[in-house]
């Protein structure tokens, strides 16, 4: 972070830092903008991961990364997705997801729900993940319903036959027009009834009820609520600090605010 910038947003950073020094449990709501650091784009796609409106074959990307473009085309929706796993494969966790692990390890009441899909929290080694949109890291058969890790998808057919009984792998994300899955929505529900008491939206502009309405119902009920994020949101106004910040600044500056040093071994129960 520049001295400027620093200075700037010195008392935002210092009094999001002493949220994050007393809250008990904290609740990350993060989305593309958090990976932009690391170089990955926001525009649109799956998990926000696609930089154009439209396909080079012309089709607008929300159809070509469409459900229903899968089960009659399987070969366009592989042929970007393996275009979003490949940005990601050059890429890296950036440091507000190192900050965000970082707090997690030190603090243990911390969980994430991320719209993003590039596994970069887990890599970070944070633990406590709510993966909404799914991940490219996890292949699922259609057919048979057998899944498994890949670490990348170099060498893989396009589309890629299940091993086992043949029929076409996906990744296991959420494509345009399917439904949210199941367990990550009730295992949101969980954290939202064990009662966060400080919920900080990261890089994500997004009004969808998943991502805003946690916000809000906080804002409401006098939950202190923080957004990081250098444009403007539905919930800039609403919130009770706003960072015009990128995350892998704010993010590290306000762990030191709070005692939290990425570098430090202070204990959250000392």
């Amino acid at each position: 972070m520049s001295n400027n910038t620093l200075t700037e947003h010195a008392t935002g950073i210092a009094a999001a830092g002493r949220l994050l020094s007393t809250a008990r449990r904290i609740l990350f709501i993060t989305g593309a903008g958090l990976s932009a650091d690391s170089g990955l784009p926001t525009y649109r796609g799956v998990g926000g991961l696609y930089e154009d409106a439209h396909t080079d074959i012309g089709l607008p990307i929300e159809q070509a990364l469409s459900g229903e473009m899968f089960e009659q085309r399987p070969d366009i929706t592989w042929h970007y997705l393996a275009q979003i796993e490949s940005a990601c494969r050059g890429a890296r966790p950036n440091a507000g997801h190192y900050a965000i692990a970082r707090l997690e390890a030190l603090h243990g009441g911390v969980t994430v729900l991320t719209q993003n899909v590039d596994g970069f929290h887990l890599a970070a080694g944070s633990r406590n993940v709510i993966e909404m949109h799914g991940t490219l890291r996890r292949l699922r058969c259609v057919d048979c319903g057998r899944s498994r890790h890949v670490d990348n998808y170099a060498g893989l057919s396009i589309p890629p036959e299940c091993p086992h009984c043949g029929g076409i792998l996906r990744p296991d994300v959420v494509l345009f027009g399917e439904s949210l899955p199941d367990q990550a929505l009730h295992r949101f529900e969980r954290v939202l009834a064990a009662g966060p008491d400080l919920i900080l939206s990261v890089g994500t502009g997004s009004a969808f009820p998943y991502i805003a309405g946690p916000v809000l119902w906080a804002v409401e009920n006098g939950i202190p609520t923080i957004e990081i994020n250098p444009g403007h949101s539905p919930l800039s106004e609403r919130v009770a600090i706003r960072l015009r910040l990128r995350a892998a600044e704010a993010l590290p500056a306000m762990l030191d605010a709070a005692g939290y040093s990425l570098d430090s071994g202070r204990d959250a129960c000392a």
